[in-house]
């Protein structure tokens, strides 16, 4: 048995059929199905699957063993946390599906699954676990099981601000 025998390769999977933007990073062990467009300055976590026919925008930056199911749309500089997982089936297995629409901006905490047809708005912050089961209004705050509003962006903006400058 040689020496190089032995050695791991990292593989990703990035289906020829799919469009990737310039300056795209995907990391180890990630999946790209057919047909999926990514535009540019997009970062794609380890373990992350981006299912057939998705749509991602420029300046987004998915993390770690993140699951994207085809029907997906998510505009410019959103950023998805590790763990997040969106649905496409709300009646499952139905031959019927529906995607996710995340507007540009928003923010999407860890661990965070999303309803299939639910609409994130236009820089919206859906805070890390929550379960999102209905349409999140643009520059809004959702958290918890069912994620429900709980302020607006401004003062989301406030209190990241106040954390970033404590010593």
């Amino acid at each position: 048995m040689s020496e190089n025998s032995n050695k791991i390769s990292v593989i990703n999977f990035v289906s020829p059929k799919a469009t990737i933007g310039n300056n795209v990073k995907i990391w180890h062990f990630a999946y790209v199905g057919n047909d999926t467009i990514i535009g540019d300055n997009v970062m794609i976590g380890s373990l992350t699957h981006v299912d057939y026919g998705v749509k991602i925008g420029n300046g987004c930056r998915i993390e770690g063993s993140v699951y994207i199911p085809p029907l997906t749309k998510i505009g410019n500089n959103v950023f998805i946390g590790p763990g997040a997982t969106f649905t496409n089936d709300p009646y499952p297995m139905s031959k019927k599906m529906v995607g996710v629409v995340v507007e540009d901006g928003a923010i999407i905490g860890g661990g965070s699954v999303i309803k299939p047809g639910v609409t994130i708005g236009r820089n919206s912050v859906v805070a890390m676990a929550s379960v999102v089961t209905k349409d999140v209004p643009p520059d809004m705050v959702v958290m918890g099981h069912p994620a429900r509003i709980k302020y607006d962006r401004s003062q989301y903006d406030k209190k990241k601000n106040d954390w970033e400058s404590q010593n």
